[in-house]
């Protein structure tokens, strides 16, 4: 499937779907989207952090996921059920204790399944702090 030419969702409707039907993320930011990309941010906040002083891993995890979401819906529009099949995050480096950036880009965009990667980095680093690939089912019709 072709991506289409324009975005079905913006930045601000991505974000008020995803605080109407999945609160566990409505702490995330959706900041920019287009066809096939969606940039969210995770504010910093001490709830993410883990012995050490960085950002945890499930924190990362979960903005990756958020991520990946948000670019199926503003490539797709609200398709609430559109739900993760499979998720690999790698951790490259200690993400600094301030905001969390993900930028997501779809690599494959079929009728039933999409993959894409998301590259994130801490904020004001262009130093990636971990990578993620991962796959997202598309419910019939």
């Amino acid at each position: 499937m072709a991506l289409p030419d324009k975005v079905a969702m913006s930045a601000a409707e991505v974000q008020a779907f995803i605080e109407q039907v999945f609160e566990q993320a409505t702490h995330i930011r959706i900041e920019e989207t287009a066809p096939g990309f969606s940039r969210c941010r995770l504010p910093f906040d001490t709830r993410h952090l883990r012995p050490g002083g960085t950002i945890s891993g499930p924190s990362m995890f979960q903005l990756a996921d958020c991520g990946l979401y948000a670019m199926i819906l503003s490539t797709l529009g609200p398709i609430a059920l559109a739900v993760t099949t499979n998720l690999n995050i790698n951790f490259l480096r200690k993400p600094a204790p301030r905001d969390l950036i993900a930028e997501c880009r779809a690599l494959k965009f079929g009728r039933r399944l999409v993959i894409g990667e998301v590259s994130l980095f801490s904020a004001d680093d262009p130093e990636l702090v971990a990578h993620a690939t991962g796959t997202y089912s598309i419910p019939p019709g």
